[in-house]
């Protein structure tokens, strides 16, 4: 279990974000159209999560936002945005502010947030996700983790792509 801050209160998490070093979680998002996409079908690409409680926040459409710059120079890489928004807001989203570079999936309904250990247990956000960011390689080891200390902050994006590169 670990701890953030939402408007200086605290607010604990399920689990931990895997270790660097580790294999990457399996997991299994909704796509747009309400279909199942797996860890396995993204095997082979670096891939960076960007893991965020809803789209429709300021912090978190921004890090779409700055995630969708930086994955047009990171090559062989996906970035999935993942959160507990339907799909459909998800990709209204991307459709309205021309994302083009980062893929959206849902956790609506799988154990992501539990399997990732960034479901938010307490709080007002409880049961959404909390943002943290997880960069693992070609060969699915985790090479980089972020569990963002208070929900009003960004990721450090340049850790990330860093992490990325240096895979």
């Amino acid at each position: 279990m670990a701890t953030i801050d939402f408007d200086g209160t605290p607010v604990h998490t399920v689990g931990d974000l895997p270790a660097v070093g580790a294999t990457l979680p399996t997991f299994t998002l909704a796509d747009a159209d309400l279909s199942d996409v797996t860890s396995a079908d993204l095997e082979g690409r670096r891939l960076v999560l960007n893991i965020f409680p809803s789209i429709d926040t300021s912090v978190c459409a921004t890090s779409v936002r700055r995630f969708n710059q930086l994955a047009a120079s990171l090559p062989s890489t996906t970035v999935v945005g993942v959160s507990k928004d339907l799909p459909f807001a998800l990709g209204r989203f991307c459709a309205a502010e021309g994302i083009e570079n980062v893929v959206t999936r849902s956790a609506f309904r799988s154990s992501f947030g539990e399997d990732y250990g960034v479901t938010m247990v307490d709080g007002p956000l409880r049961g959404l996700l909390a943002r943290a960011v997880v960069v693992a390689d070609a060969h699915g080891t985790v090479r980089h983790v972020q569990l963002v200390p208070s929900l009003g902050q960004e990721p450090d994006y340049d850790a990330a792509a860093a992490a990325v590169l240096a895979t």
